[in-house]
């Protein structure tokens, strides 16, 4: 087999497994939008979601604020993506947000948070660089030329 017919079939094949990622599409985004907005337990019981995330907790008003905001933020990011699987046209700006969100997540996780990765937090980077992956590959599928004014 030639290197151009082993390409060409790779091409195909990657073809296809993107094709088949963005035909359903609507599916991935309503299990990452309902796995993403299960943080709005944070907004609620931000002691409770560290001690499960991180297998700590912090002190004080301000943890509280910021814990309760982060939580917030996040929910709104899953409720955005869940928004997004039933309007076609608004998934470019919401997967990009929502990608760059986890992304600086995950970043961020790897960088300061080797310490918690036993604990949920392990999981939480793994699901959303899965998540990030998939928004891309989506992205990428569906991009269309430039836009001309």
């Amino acid at each position: 087999m030639t290197s151009e017919r082993i390409v060409n079939k790779l091409a195909a094949t990657v073809g296809g497994v993107m094709s088949w990622i963005i035909s359903k599409f609507k599916w991935v985004m309503l299990l990452s939008g309902a796995l993403t907005i299960t943080m709005l337990y944070a907004a609620i019981a931000p002691q409770a979601a560290l001690q499960s995330t991180f297998g700590e907790t912090l002190d004080g008003g301000v943890a509280e604020i910021v814990v309760r905001s982060w939580g917030a933020l996040i929910a709104l990011v899953g409720a955005m993506l869940i928004y997004g699987a039933y309007r076609p046209a608004s998934r470019p700006l919401i997967l990009t947000v929502a990608a760059l969100s986890k992304l600086n997540f995950v970043v961020v996780a790897l960088i300061h948070g080797r310490p918690y990765m036993g604990q949920q937090l392990g999981v939480s980077v793994v699901a959303d660089s899965v998540m990030v992956l998939l928004f891309a590959v989506y992205l990428i599928g569906t991009r269309r030329g430039p836009v001309t004014a």
